[in-house]
């Protein structure tokens, strides 16, 4: 048993059982100091920008400085009867997710990237005048697709991903 302590084997083996131990003492320390400042590192918002209930989507998600935006129609938050062309239902969208962005703390500008969903590709080049107005500096990398049908009737759909630059 006390050879099995001084040769080099056995030395490397203790030796490697101690770092171990002590890498994991500091990896639990870290992490429960970290989780003391933020609990779970994700923030779940409603429309409002308020912690999010248990709903099945959540409209608004933060995460190490990037928000998160579901899927935004033109009826998301407006059931009322509206005009059925495609420049009022993106302008409706668009001020959806511009609500969205500014209450996860962020801006028009710093969207990065934006998803959306036509229920006819001829809506592009009236998707295109609205949204244009929107991003005067220029536009975040985007992607349009036709879908079938979206819920709630609406013509466009968008959800996207953007940076973080108020607190």
């Amino acid at each position: 048993m006390f050879s099995n302590l001084t040769s080099r084997r056995g030395f490397a083996s203790r030796l490697a059982s101690f770092f171990t131990g002590a890498g994991a003492a500091t990896l639990l320390s870290t992490a429960s100091s970290a989780s003391a400042q933020a609990p779970s590192g994700v923030q779940k918002l409603d429309y409002e920008g308020k912690t999010a209930g248990t709903g099945f989507i959540t409209p608004l998600v933060i995460h190490n400085g990037v928000i998160y935006i579901a899927g935004q129609g033109a009826h998301s938050h407006d059931s009322s009867d509206f005009p059925m062309d495609i420049e009022t239902h993106t302008k409706r969208v668009m001020e959806n997710v511009k609500t969205l962005v500014t209450a996860g703390g962020g801006s028009m500008d710093s969207i990065l990237q934006l998803t959306v969903f036509l229920v006819n590709i001829d809506f592009y080049d009236g998707m295109n005048s609205v949204f244009k107005t929107y991003f005067p500096n220029g536009g975040p990398a985007r992607t349009t697709v036709a879908v079938a049908a979206l819920p709630g009737k609406s013509l466009v759909e968008i959800n996207c991903i953007a940076a973080v630059v108020k607190k």
